[in-house]
């Protein structure tokens, strides 16, 4: 029996699907029964986020009590903040589960997790000295910055202490987190999964528009993308919502918004793309929409930036924030009558059932109780 712990964030994103689909890669592929204990954000008040966070996590014997019910050999564990904690991890080890920490973002030294702000990378908050996050005022709020930073600097050690293994999604995000001072110990890199595979590349419409699935925020390099299709003379669906709309729409022109689109909605417009962007100016830990859409069968023109390059062809990648190397990588693709087989054969390589399976029984073998 595995237990996942997980904290939903306010707005839905990559890291939830990821979550989503590890909990059913466990059930289907390695035949564990799993089950998922969830906090969300939107249920925690402003005060009792903040208690979490400082105090190092709050009602901890729910943990224990799910671990006893269930009988839970193993603690899966991905977004802790901020009501579980390092408490909720240890008490999971005193009913006897291991602990496995999944880290898919920089959150154990990063407060916002992104490592990004003022539209460039930044890495200034190292280890436990997360005074520049708070100076800085990342979160936006003064209360909200002080209590991230502060409860980060005094519970992160105690936190990686409670893990037997570490998970992260590429090697890119191995080495981003060692250099940040994140206290990792052993640590397995397991791809995201995709579930969905198509079984043979189809034939794609060369005159389709581009895509973008993405939340609508400054590092994921909306307007790259838009000036890349303007200079391509390709049109682009954009699938999202975020703080950014507005404006981008305001200067966009012909770009077309379609929101937030459910799995069914966005596999239609994969089906009609001819190409698929994720032009990122932060450092991504995995890219799971250039993994979805090369899965699909869809070829992806990304940024050279993060982890993007261990899952995107060389050829189709662009220096982040040039519109006009993405533009002209745009145009190979759409040229090239075998890109779609490409991205395909990526895919299975690499992010398949197939593969990620095995690499996740792995590290439940290594966290195993009592090792």
């Amino acid at each position: 029996m595995i237990l996942f712990l997980h904290h939903r964030y306010r707005t839905t994103g990559g890291e939830e699907q990821a979550v989503q689909d590890l909990l059913w890669l466990v059930r289907e592929h390695l035949g564990e029964e799993a089950e998922m204990l969830e906090r969300r954000s939107e249920l925690v008040g402003r005060t009792a986020a903040a208690a979490g966070l400082i105090g190092g996590g709050l009602r901890p014997q729910e943990v224990a009590a799910a671990v006893r019910r269930s009988g839970a050999r193993i603690v899966h564990a991905h977004n802790l903040h901020p009501t579980f904690g390092w408490r909720s991890l240890a008490a999971a080890r005193s009913a006897g589960a291991a602990v496995v920490m999944h880290i898919h973002q920089y959150r154990l030294v990063c407060a916002i997790g992104v490592c990004f702000r003022d539209g460039a990378q930044c890495t200034r908050c190292h280890g436990r000295n997360t005074l520049p996050g708070i100076v800085l005022n990342c979160r936006g709020s003064r209360v909200q910055a002080a209590a991230y930073g502060a409860g980060l600097m005094l519970w992160q050690r105690r936190m990686a202490a409670q893990a037997a293994a570490f998970v992260v999604p590429s090697s890119f995000a191995h080495e981003r987190l060692l250099g940040i001072g994140a206290p990792i110990g052993q640590t397995f890199v397991v791809p995201n999964v995709t579930r969905e595979q198509a079984g043979a590349p189809r034939d794609r419409t060369p005159d389709g528009p581009a895509l973008l699935a993405a939340r609508l925020v400054p590092e994921k390099g909306i307007e790259t993308a838009i000036e890349a299709c303007r200079i391509a003379g390709v049109k682009l669906v954009v699938a999202g919502e975020g703080p950014e709309r507005a404006r981008l729409q305001n200067d966009a022109g012909t770009v077309t918004f379609a929101g937030h689109l459910g799995h069914e909605a966005l596999s239609r417009l994969r089906a009609t793309a001819s190409v698929e962007l994720v032009p990122s100016l932060a450092a991504e830990t995995f890219g799971l929409a250039a993994a979805e859409a090369m899965a699909a069968g869809l070829p992806v023109a990304a940024s050279r930036v993060g982890a993007l390059p261990e899952l995107v062809p060389a050829e189709w990648l662009a220096p982040p924030g040039d519109s006009r190397a993405l533009a002209a990588a745009i145009t190979a693709i759409r040229r090239d009558p075998v890109a779609g087989a490409k991205a395909l054969a990526r895919a299975r390589a690499r992010t398949s059932p197939l593969v990620v399976a095995p690499a996740l029984a792995d590290v439940y073998a290594h966290a195993r109780p009592g090792r």
